[in-house]
């Protein structure tokens, strides 16, 4: 029999809660890659995804053994440090060389796959304006 048996209700609860919220935020987080458009948008739903699933996760842990052990139990909390700082550095770095290379290539940052840029020009147009006049 192991000692999670002997564990109080209460606890059980908050730990199972706190690590569905966390599974349950990552998985928005991984729909939210799959749904939205552009690289730009597609980018920030798997990192809050990570940062929160993880944070939320690595505070289900600290509790439960925390708990079973009857000290503090914050190795939870390094682990956490480090998804907190890496994750959105990794996040900076792949938007920065997406924007370096979509500026090298002369591509518009903002367009979505399969976007038109003669036609996002048109609707940026005032009405009755000609394309020489635009500048």
């Amino acid at each position: 029999m192991s000692a999670a048996a002997e564990l109080p209700v209460w606890i059980a609860i908050l730990t199972a809660a706190l690590v569905l919220l966390g599974a349950a935020v990552a998985l928005v987080g991984s729909l939210g890659l799959l749904r939205l458009g552009g690289f730009y948008d597609r980018v920030h739903a798997p990192t809050l995804g990570a940062t929160l699933g993880a944070a939320s996760i690595a505070l289900a842990s600290m509790i439960y053994f925390s708990a079973l052990e009857t000290r503090p139990v914050l190795h939870e909390a390094l682990i956490l440090v480090f998804v907190a700082v890496t994750t959105p550095v990794t996040l900076m770095i792949l938007v920065r060389a997406a924007l370096f290379r979509d500026r090298a290539e002369n591509a518009d940052p903002l367009l979505r796959p399969g976007e038109d840029v003669a036609r996002l020009d048109a609707d940026a147009r005032e009405p009755g304006e000609s394309r020489g006049q635009a500048e």
